[in-house]
C-alpha cells in the first residue's frame, strides 16, 4: 500500500509478551507521532442492524480496531446524521438510507472503500463484502497507512475455502499445532470459542468457506449427534461470513446407514444421501456442500462398482442442489498398490488427467473438481497440473497446502507464496491462447465459468499460534490474499503481514522479509533439487530425509535413481508420456532436455549424473553445491533473527529463535543425508571435497565409550560416518569422552544426537569436568512434527554451545541418562571456529 510508515526502533519501547492468538489482528496501538497524522471520523454508522449479521459485525470490528490502533472511541449510530462518519453496510442498505454513490460494478463478496471525503464509506455488495471492506480499512490503519483511497475490489473466484484434516477423535492428519478445535472423543466440541476466533481470522483474509473434517472422512460425522454439533460450529462461524462444509465418506450408506451397498446409482443409496443431506441443511441452512475424496489411497468410491467418477460426484451434487450447495470432488485419484517402477511407462503423475479428462462434460454444474497444484503431492517443486487445461466444461479449483506436510512441518521456516505464485503465473497456452492458471483459468475467464476457485489445507490446532509457529501464519495470510487476487506481489503480501503481526519497525520488516523470501529456495536446496521432488520419507511421516524411500514401491513418487543417472523420463517419445498431457506449446517445451528449465529437469527427464546443466554444472555437482548452499542459508536465519531482540516481544522472539536454531541444525542433517546418499550411489566425488569429509567433527564411535555401544542406522545415511552410539540399555547412565586436538581458540561446540518419541534422555556437556550446559531430549513437546520412534533423519538434530574457549588437549565429555525408548543416541561433536558453518 502507498503511504505506509516504517519507523526505526527508536520510536518503540519494549513490547509486551504475545502468544500469537491474535495473529495479524492485534490492533496494537500505534506510536503517538503516527497517530497524530490520522484523520478519522468521530462517528460510526451501522446500516445493517441485525446483530449477528456480518455487516453488523463489521461495524463492531471497526469500533474495536480503531480503539486499539488509535485509542479513539467512536460514537455509534444506526443512521448517518453525523457530518463526518464511518459508514458501514451493504450497498443496498446505503441506497435504501438515501445514499448515492457511483460505484463500478461489484460482484458477489466485493466491496467499495472510499476515504477521500469527510466520511469513510465501506460498502459491500453483500454482508460478507462489507465485513471484508472493514478489515481492509483496519489493515490500512494498523499499518499507519492513512492514504486517501477510493476503489472497488472483487474476488478473482467465488470459492475461497480452507480444508481442515481434523479427525473425530481430535487428532489432525498432517497437523502440527496440537489437537482439533472442532472435534474430540468422536464428537464435536462443546466450546466453539476457538471456531469463532478462527472464522474471524479467515474472514479478515476473505476466506468464505471451510470444510471442518478430514477428507479421509469418518462416517460418524453424519450421525445425528454430530450433525447437531456441526450446526453449532456453523452458528459460531456464520457471523464472520464463513460457511461450513462437510467431508463425506463415500461408503457411509453401508458403514453408517446399514445398507448392503454404496453404489452411487442404487436408489436406496441415493435416498440415504438425500435424507442425510436434508438433516445437514436443517442444522446448517447455509452449508457449502460436500468435499469428497473417492477411490484414493484406500478410500471407497464409485469405481468399486464399475461406476465413473462423474457418477460418484453427481450423486452428491444432486443431493445438495436443492439447497444451493456444491460438491468439491478431489482429483487426487491414483493407483497406489499396482504401479510398477520397472514398467518405464507407469507414472502416478498421469493419473489425474487419465481419470478425469474423458468426463469433462459429464459432471453436474455444481460439481467442482479440486486439483492439487502439482500432479504428485505438495512437493517442494512440481510442474503445474495439466488437468487445468482439460477441464474446460467442468468447474475447477486449485488445492494448495498451508500446513507444511512436505515443507518441514512448521519446524522449518518456509514462506510458500513465492512457490504458489510460480504455479498461478504459469501459462498453459490452451489452444495457443493465454491461459494463465491464476489470472485466466481459476478466475473462470478462460473457459467462461462462474464457479471456480481455491482450497487450501490449513490444519490449525489448539496451539495459540494456530499453526504451531508464528512465522508460519504468513502462509495462511498469503493464501487468502492470493485467492482474492492471484496477481498480488508476494513480497508486498509478506510485508503487510509483518507490519500487522510485528509492528512498524523497519529493522523487523527487513529481517522477516529477508529470511522469509530466502526460505523456500533454501529449503528446496537442502531437500530436493532440479524437480526431483522433496527427498523425504514418503512411506512414513514426510518429514526428514530418506531418498531411497522414493523408489522401489508402488507409491509412484519415483526418482529412478541408480548408479548411472536419475530422474523420471516423462517424455512422449521415450517415457511415460506425461509431457503430452499439456497443450502443445507447453508439451513441446517439456519434451526436450534442451528447452526444459533446469529446475524441472529431473521431473521430465532421466539423465546421467554427469549431464551438464545450463548453468555449466553437472547434475551431481549441483546436488552437492545446492545442499551446502541451502544449509548455509538456513544457518544464517537464527543469526539474523537474533538482531530483533528487544524490537519484538520476548515471548515470540524466543519461540522463533528456538525453531530457527533447530532448522539450522536439521538443514545440516538434510544436507549430509542427501549428499552422502547420492555420493554413495553414484560414486562421483564432490569437486569441492566436502561430502563425507568433516574436519571439524569427532565421530561418537571414535570416542572413549562408557556404557555405550556402536550401532548402524537405517537408513545408512542418517548418521555421519554411517554409525552412531547408543547406551547399552535403557536405564544405565553413560558417557562418551575425547581429547580435543584442535588449536587453542574460541569455538562453537555442536552435539549431534537423536530425539525420539516415548523417552526423554538427559544430556550434559562438560569440558575438563566443568559443565557447559545440559539439555533433555524432549523436542516432542516443543516441536509439532510427526513423531518418530526411530534413529533416523526425522529424529536427528543438533544442539550448539557458543563461544567456548578451548585449549589443545582439553577433554570434552557428554554424560547421559537414557529414558524410556530413548537410549541417548549420539552421532558426533563438531568443534567449529567462529565463522565456520559446518
Amino acid at each position: 500500500m502507498r503511504g505506509i510508515l516504517c519507523l526505526t526502533s527508536l520510536a518503540f519501547g519494549l513490547a509486551a509478551a504475545e502468544d500469537g492468538l491474535k495473529a495479524w489482528l492485534r490492533y496494537a496501538r500505534l506510536p503517538d507521532d503516527v497517530i497524530s497524522q490520522a484523520r478519522i471520523p468521530s462517528a460510526l454508522t451501522f446500516l445493517n442492524s441485525t446483530e449477528s449479521s456480518p455487516a453488523h459485525i463489521a461495524g463492531l470490528e471497526i469500533q474495536e480496531g480503531i480503539k486499539g490502533i488509535l485509542g479513539k472511541e467512536l460514537n455509534i449510530s444506526s443512521k448517518s446524521r453525523e457530518q463526518s462518519s464511518i459508514i458501514v453496510g451493504t450497498l443496498d442498505a446505503f441506497k435504501a438510507a438515501g445514499g448515492t454513490v457511483d460505484i463500478s460494478e461489484l460482484s458477489e463478496d466485493g466491496f467499495w472503500l472510499n476515504t477521500t471525503g469527510e466520511s469513510v464509506h465501506i460498502l459491500g455488495q453483500n454482508e460478507r463484502g462489507t465485513l471484508y471492506g472493514a478489515f481492509e480499512y483496519l489493515s490500512m490503519l494498523a499499518q499507519g497507512n492513512f492514504t486517501e483511497v477510493a476503489y472497488a475490489t472483487n474476488p478473482s473466484a467465488a470459492i475461497r475455502w480452507v480444508n481442515q484434516w481434523d479427525n473425530m477423535d481430535g487428532t489432525i492428519e498432517r497437523g502440527y499445532a496440537g489437537l482439533s478445535i472442532f472435534f474430540e472423543n468422536n464428537t464435536t466440541v462443546a466450546n466453539t470459542t476457538r471456531a469463532a476466533e478462527y472464522a474471524r481470522l479467515l474472514s479478515s483474509i476473505r476466506v468464505n468457506g471451510i470444510v471442518v473434517n478430514n477428507v479421509n472422512a469418518n462416517p460418524i460425522i453424519l450421525n445425528d449427534e454430530n450433525i447437531s454439533g456441526l450446526g453449532k460450529i456453523a452458528d459460531a462461524m456464520r457471523p464472520w461470513g464463513v460457511r461450513v462444509g462437510v467431508s463425506a465418506n463415500f461408503a457411509s450408506p453401508q458403514s453408517l446407514g446399514g445398507l448392503d451397498t454404496f453404489d452411487p446409482l442404487d436408489e436406496t443409496v441415493i435416498k440415504w444421501w438425500g435424507d442425510q443431506t436434508e438433516k445437514l441443511y436443517r442444522h446448517i441452512p447455509d452449508m457449502t456442500g460436500f468435499l469428497v475424496k473417492a477411490n484414493s489411497e484406500g478410500q471407497p468410491g464409485p469405481l468399486t462398482y464399475n461406476r465413473t467418477l462423474a457418477d460418484g460426484a453427481n450423486l452428491f451434487a444432486k443431493a445438495v442442489k436443492p439447497y444451493g450447495g456444491i460438491v468439491m470432488f478431489r482429483a487426487f485419484v491414483y493407483d497406489y498398490q499396482n504401479l510398477n517402477e520397472a514398467n518405464w511407462k507407469d507414472d502416478r503423475a498421469n493419473a489425474a488427467v487419465d481419470y478425469f479428462r474423458d468426463f469433462d462434460d459429464k459432471f453436474d454444474d455444481n460439481v467442482v473438481v479440486q486439483v492439487k497444484y502439482g500432479p504428485i503431492d505438495f512437493q517442494v517443486r512440481e510442474a503445474p497440473s495439466p488437468l487445468f487445461a482439460h477441464l474446460q466444461h467442468t468447474a475447477s479449483a486449485i488445492e494448495l497446502q498451508v500446513t507444511q506436510e512436505y515443507f518441514g512441518q512448521q519446524c522449518h521456516l518456509v514462506y510458500l507464496a513465492p512457490m504458489w505464485k510460480e504455479i498461478l503465473n504459469f501459462d498453459l497456452r490452451v489452444d495457443g491462447e493465454k491461459s494463465v492458471i491464476g489470472e485466466d483459468i481459476l478466475s473462470g475467464k478462460r473457459f467462461n465459468k462462474t464457479l471456480t476457485g481455491y482450497a487450501a489445507v490449513v490444519n490449525v490446532g489448539q496451539n495459540t499460534t494456530w499453526l504451531g509457529t508464528h512465522l508460519a501464519m504468513s502462509n495462511l495470510y498469503a493464501y487468502g490474499r492470493l485467492a482474492w487476487d492471484p496477481t498480488l506481489d508476494e513480497v508486498a503480501i509478506l510485508q503487510d503481514w509483518t507490519r500487522l503481526t510485528y509492528g512498524l519497525d523497519e529493522k523487523v520488516l527487513d529481517v522477516i522479509t529477508d529470511i522469509s523470501m530466502q526460505s523456500w529456495p533454501a529449503y528446496e536446496n537442502y531437500t530436493g533439487n532440479l524437480g526431483v521432488q522433496t527427498l523425504t520419507d514418503i512411506t512414513y511421516n514426510h518429514y526428514g530425509p530418506n531418498p531411497q524411500s522414493m523408489d522401489n514401491n508402488p507409491w509412484g513418487q519415483w526418482t529412478r535413481a541408480d548408479a548411472d543417472g536419475i530422474g523420471m523420463d516423462r517424455t512422449v517419445h521415450n517415457g511415460t508420456g506425461f509431457s503430452g498431457q499439456y497443450p502443445s506449446e507447453v508439451a513441446a517445451r517439456f519434451e526436450s532436455v534442451e528447452t526444459t528449465p533446469d529446475d524441472l529437469l529431473l521431473w521430465f527427464h532421466h539423465v546421467p549424473y554427469t549431464h551438464v546443466l545450463k548453468s555449466g554444472s553437472t547434475v551431481i555437482q549441483y546436488f552437492y553445491d545446492a545442499h551446502y548452499t541451502g544449509a548455509e542459508t538456513a544457518a544464517l536465519f537464527p543469526k539474523k533473527w537474533s538482531e530483533l531482540e528487544g524490537l519484538i516481544d520476548q515471548e515470540r522472539f524466543e519461540e522463533m529463535l528456538f525453531r530457527l536454531e533447530y532448522q539450522a541444525g536439521h538443514a545440516i542433517v538434510w544436507r549430509d543425508s542427501i549428499a552422502q546418499f547420492y555420493h554413495n550411489i553414484s560414486g562421483i566425488p564432490d569437486a569441492a571435497g566436502r561430502v563425507d569429509n568433516h574436519p571439524w567433527r569427532i565421530e561418537a564411535e571414535d570416542m572413549t565409550l562408557h556404557n555405550y555401544r556402536v550401532t548402524e542406522v537405517n537408513p545408512f545415511q542418517a548418521a555421519s560416518g554411517y554409525r552412531i552410539v547408543q547406551t547399552t540399555d535403557n536405564t544405565t547412565a553413560a558417557y562418551v569422552q575425547t581429547t580435543l586436538e584442535f588449536p587453542s581458540r574460541s569455538y562453537d561446540l555442536a552435539v549431534a544426537y537423536y530425539d525420539l518419541y516415548e523417552g526423554e534422555a538427559q544430556y550434559e556437556l562438560l569440558l575438563n569436568n566443568k559443565s557447559l550446559g545440559s539439555w533433555v531430549g524432549d523436542l516432542e513437546h516443543k516441536l509439532g512434527y510427526t513423531l518418530t520412534r526411530g534413529i533416523d533423519g526425522h529424529s536427528a538434530t543438533r544442539v550448539t554451545f557458543k563461544n567456548i574457549s578451548i585449549n589443545k588437549g582439553d577433554v570434552v565429555r557428554i554424560n547421559t541418562q537414557p529414558n524410556g525408548r530413548e537410549t541417548a543416541p549420539l552421532d558426533y561433536i563438531a568443534v567449529l571456529p567462529a565463522g565456520i558453518i559446518e
